[in-house]
């Protein structure tokens, strides 16, 4: 029964840090580490349990990883172009 609990605990948070990275991809200092543990934990409670939480803390996360390094290719490219 406690591995359930870790499992669903894991998904929880895997699904509130893909929420939260729909914030945190505006600074991709934030966005890279919030989206990547947030993959990290839905892919590992994902393993040890299928529920919807952990399917979508990997897709939010997903969608944010992509929007962080879409973001942060734009500021080198617009940081590029002033120098």
């Amino acid at each position: 029964m406690e591995e359930n609990n870790k499992a669903d605990g894991k998904s929880i948070a895997s699904f509130v840090l893909g929420i939260v990275g729909i914030i945190a991809w505006l600074l991709p200092l934030f966005g890279y580490p919030v989206t990547i543990v947030g993959l990290v934990l839905g892919c590992i409670a994902r393993k040890d349990k299928k529920n919807g939480f952990n399917l979508a803390g990997i897709i939010l996360s997903a969608i944010t990883l992509a929007l962080t390094l879409g973001n942060s290719i734009l500021g080198v490219i617009m940081y590029s172009q002033l120098y």
